[in-house]
């Protein structure tokens, strides 16, 4: 399927685990069109949105040493904010992206209640790194490289230009396929957007985050508790749940946790997945991304549908 042309060429790597195990992985593309380097199946990528999970998960253990109350107003942790909101959005508006703080910049009118409505938030989680940074006293990308390394995630890191991430490339209706020259997002959105990953990795970081490796269990039932619910075409024709960085899907038979990554002018396309029914992980990271929506996410959703419709989760 990969090897397909139509509605669009495949760039990337495909990893499919089951109890820990390997049972298919792949690679088609380029790391470097411009020199044909061939991507391997641990080259490194833009988490996109997959980062939220994490930066959750530094909150949670934050949480569970007392340093951070999910239920108190940001404010008791952020002095700085001069918007009158941050006494009513609490750091568990943040997580389940229900605060109303606008995708990305801070205004000073909410875009409704916080906890009355979904709103995917990339500067909320901006914000929820500067809590991490007061809690602890430690810098938002120390936390997040500690992390990955306690879990032996060695593809894994925050983003610098010494521990690169592969060429994107970025698919536009009228341009065609261009290399990504610049990376257009501030390091302020990299906790929810941007953290430098590998398709082994993600699959060592489901397998811990799902069975109790990071996380007491009270921290994590919080944290795939949802009480909003929100529409994504990839999971579902209907909503299904939001927690904290986490889509939960638990409607259709089976209980799915997951979250995709997209940004065309970034070039990378994401989606990382773990089915509860044999420890299934599915792990598709694209170094191309197009301004054309209904084909961004074909092959994600074809991957997904193949492994849904199979006996791994049947």
């Amino acid at each position: 399927m990969i090897q397909s042309t139509n509605p669009r060429t495949f760039s990337g790597v495909v990893f499919i685990s089951e109890n820990g195990k390997t049972i298919y992985q792949k690679t088609k593309g380029f790391s470097e069109e411009e020199k044909k380097v061939s991507l391997k199946i641990d080259d490194k990528f833009s988490s996109m949105s997959i980062a939220k999970q994490v930066t959750s998960t530094l909150v949670m253990l934050e949480a569970e040493k007392g340093n951070i109350n999910l239920d108190a107003p940001i404010n008791q942790n952020l002095k700085d904010i001069p918007y009158s909101w941050a006494s009513k959005v609490t750091v568990h508006h943040l997580l389940n992206n229900t605060s109303g703080i606008d995708s990305w910049e801070l205004k000073e009118n909410l875009l409704f209640e916080p906890g009355t409505q979904f709103k995917y938030s990339n500067i909320g989680y901006g914000l929820l790194s500067k809590i991490l940074e007061n809690a602890s006293g430690k810098k938002y990308s120390e936390l997040v490289n500690r992390l990955f390394s306690d879990l032996k995630m060695k593809d894994s890191h925050y983003p610098t230009e010494s521990f690169p991430q592969v060429k994107s490339y970025f698919i536009s209706k009228e341009k065609g396929k261009n290399l990504v020259i610049e990376f257009p997002l501030k390091s302020e959105y990299f906790p929810g957007s941007n953290l430098t990953v590998s398709a082994t990795d993600l699959n060592k970081w489901n397998f811990a985050l799902h069975n109790g490796k990071i996380l007491q269990p009270e921290s994590y039932r919080r944290m795939i508790n949802y009480s909003i619910t929100n529409l994504h075409t990839l999971f579902s024709e209907r909503e299904i749940g939001y927690g904290y960085g986490l889509r939960i899907n638990d409607k259709n038979g089976f209980v799915e946790y997951g979250h995709t990554g997209f940004m065309p002018t970034a070039g990378f396309t994401a989606v990382n997945l773990y089915y509860t029914k044999n420890n299934i992980s599915v792990i598709v990271l694209e170094n191309q991304a197009t301004d054309n929506f209904d084909i961004a996410y074909y092959f994600e959703e074809q991957i997904r549908k193949i492994v849904v419709e199979s006996d791994l989760i049947k």
